[in-house]
């Protein structure tokens, strides 16, 4: 957890010296989760806080969730230190909705969360159970197409390697690099599990949510593959070579209700 607070990647220093600050996750989300003001938001999966804070700038009373005691503590540290009031709660995802209850009018899961649970069907019961009727639940991810390709091979050719299917016990990795930050991590063991974009979809459909949007993308928050190329509009957003850009999707964004 140092290497990630400390990380210019997430750059904390930027939330205390600009109040109006957004995560470059959270700016990207912003014209779709429109005002947030009097609404009681829930963020799955906080992680240290950033894209909770900026949740909170765009007028949320945001609750950040997350299992990690010690993500917790830089979260709570960057939401006093930068006047920005959040309430952080320490949970994993599949005990946050009878912790909590029905109180959200937002559901939020940023990029990057999911591929950490076992079970979407589970996530979406948790989603539909934190909601109020009326609530609605916003997700944005890498698109589960472009993770089963390697993104080792040199010389960029989109070839599919890893799974697109959920599967039980995951896929397992060994890696003592971190993406965010120098150093090496103690525990360089992980388990991640791959999603399909019909069993993500499904899933929310059989916990009762109707389904708002479904949008396919071109850009991603981060540099999945070395031969993927930068925007040059500023943010840290990529997309793959124009000559590879239409074969694979890159992420995508799901929306839906709980019917009130």
């Amino acid at each position: 957890m140092p290497l990630h607070a400390s990380s210019a990647e997430y750059a904390l220093e930027r939330y205390l010296a600009d109040p109006g600050h957004l995560s470059d996750v959270v700016a990207a989300d912003a014209p779709h989760l429109g005002d947030l003001t009097g609404l009681d938001v829930v963020h799955l999966q906080c992680h240290i806080g950033t894209d909770t804070v900026s949740l909170a700038r765009l007028g949320g009373r945001v609750t950040g969730v997350d299992f990690s005691p010690a993500a917790l503590a830089v979260a709570r540290d960057l939401s006093a230190r930068s006047a920005t009031p959040a309430t952080f709660v320490e949970s994993d995802v599949e005990g946050a909705d009878a912790l909590l209850g029905p109180s959200f009018d937002l559901v939020y899961t940023s990029v990057g969360a999911i591929t950490w649970l076992p079970s979407i069907a589970r996530w979406a019961q948790v989603v539909a159970g934190l909601l109020r009727p009326g609530g609605r639940l916003y997700l944005r991810d890498a698109h589960p197409m472009l993770l089963t390709v390697d993104e080792t091979r040199a010389d960029g050719e989109l070839v599919i390697t890893h799974p697109y299917f959920e599967r039980a016990g995951g896929q397992r990795w060994s890696d003592t690099a971190t993406y965010a930050g120098d150093g090496e991590v103690a525990s360089p063991d992980t388990i991640d599990f791959p999603h399909g974009l019909g069993e993500t979809v499904q899933a929310v459909l059989d916990a009762g949510l109707q389904l708002t949007r479904l949008h396919e993308g071109d850009t991603l928050d981060w540099c999945f593959a070395p031969w993927m190329e930068r925007l040059d509009d500023g943010t840290q957003r990529w997309r793959l070579p124009a000559d590879r850009r239409d074969l694979v999707p890159t992420e995508f964004t799901l929306e839906a209700v709980l019917p009130g």
